[in-house]
């Protein structure tokens, strides 16, 4: 043990909490399948080291430590007669196989990648697929996942508890798939991998954020898959939007607004690489190829000065075309304004479906195409429910200014 005062045992158990959670979780379910159960006894491993560590002092490897005091937690609640009377489950340690083979738990290694793909299993259902792996291995919890798919965050909360039971009643296996299976499971693996980094997005330029890891994950799973062009696709877009981050904390500023000369070049040649390597000859691209190619575009401003709206229309078309999504649908407007008429993109943008309301960008863009058309107060209420729906204090900053009638521009709002 290490001695900490009690105010350091605190910060590390939160710091434990917001990193491995989802990792802890993960490995505790795996050999039972019970999610629910996981996340139960780790949150009382947790309040038990608030009570122990401040008194006894920090263990060298706080993860093992969480880990080991909510199996034991797990062990206690197989052996109770109140569990064999409800759920008669053999006790993990008797189960004949290891669904990690090699993985040294007491170690807590970095095993995400091969969980995300864990948790993509076909018997699952396919719109909670992506949430499930977002909060279970990456640690979201059900009211941010809610706010990134725009639905209410009881409905979210609700739909994550089925499927968790579900992987519980239905015992499906929490096996690491061969490679031919990996491939099969790939897309909400990559859905996930992406809603990480968008969740994470303001601190995308600290390469120990969770962006950084999503990254990070992006490229693994490219490099390991090896010919996966949606998975190089994947990794190209989020090192090309990494290499515009800059510092984080800094003031939000849209596209247009920043200077080209703070960009990363080594990012962008990265990802540039990427880029070609997703690239098949006579094969359509995929939604992350398309979205890679948005952003090399705006990276391109670096070398000529200079944005090519009309290249970013066309781009934009092919992915609502190909992947209809809500944020590429208001992006889409949003180019549109730039390259034929806020009128027009303002159409667009009232056929999206209700779940719009509950979806910060649309409020933001469709803000910026009333000030074009001088309907500044429609423009201000519009960017004061942007504000309403932003988490993220410079992006909260940036669009007060922007609700002002006085400040309004032509500059967009956040695309």
């Amino acid at each position: 043990m290490t001695s900490h005062p009690p105010g350091e045992a605190a910060r590390v158990a939160e710091r434990a909490a917001r990193e491995s959670f989802g990792r802890l979780v993960a490995l505790l379910a795996a050999s039972t399948g019970d999610l629910q159960l996981a996340e139960d006894t780790l949150a009382q491993a947790f309040e038990q080291a608030l009570v122990t560590w401040p008194r006894d002092g920090v263990p060298g490897n706080p993860e093992g430590w969480l880990l080991t005091v909510a199996r034991n937690r797990q062990r206690d609640f197989w052996k109770s007669a109140a569990h064999r009377r409800s759920a008669p489950l053999e006790d993990a340690a008797d189960q004949g196989s290891a669904p990690l083979v090699g993985l040294d738990e007491d170690a807590v290694p970095d095993r995400r990648l091969a969980l995300l793909f864990v948790c993509a299993h076909p018997a699952i259902a396919a719109n909670v697929r992506t949430p499930l792996m977002l909060q279970t291995v990456l640690g979201f919890d059900s009211a941010e996942i809610a706010r990134a798919f725009a639905v209410p965050a009881g409905a979210m909360s609700q739909r994550l508890v089925r499927a968790k039971r579900r992987i519980r009643d239905a015992r499906i296996p929490f096996a690491v798939p061969g490679r031919e299976s990996m491939n099969e499971r790939l897309a909400p693996v990559l859905e996930a991998v992406y809603g990480c980094y968008a969740l994470a997005w303001p601190d995308r330029g600290d390469a120990g954020s969770l962006a950084g890891e999503a990254r990070y994950l992006a490229i693994t799973v490219a490099r390991l898959l090896g010919t996966q062009p949606e998975a190089w696709g994947l990794a190209a877009l989020l090192t090309l939007d990494t290499a515009r981050a800059g510092r984080p904390g800094g003031p939000y500023l849209p596209l247009e607004e920043q200077d080209p000369s703070g960009w990363d070049s080594g990012l962008i040649a990265e990802g540039e690489h990427y880029l070609a390597r997703a690239g098949r000859p006579g094969q359509a691209p995929g939604r992350f190829q398309l979205e890679a190619a948005i952003q090399a575009v705006h990276c391109d401003r670096a070398r000529t000065g200079t944005t090519d709206w009309p290249a970013l229309r066309i781009l934009y078309t092919a992915l609502v075309a190909v992947a209809p999504s809500l944020g590429g649908r208001v992006a889409h407007a949003a180019v549109t304004g730039r390259t034929d008429s806020p009128r027009h993109a303002l159409d667009l943008l009232e056929a999206l479906p209700p779940e719009r309301e509950r979806f910060q960008p649309y409020h933001a863009v469709r803000g910026d195409l009333l000030a074009r058309l001088g309907r500044h107060e429609d423009a201000a209420a519009a960017y004061a429910q942007a504000v309403e729906l932003t988490t993220d204090p410079a992006v909260r900053a940036f669009l007060t200014t922007r609700r002002s009638p006085g400040e309004m521009s032509d500059q967009a709002g956040t695309v």
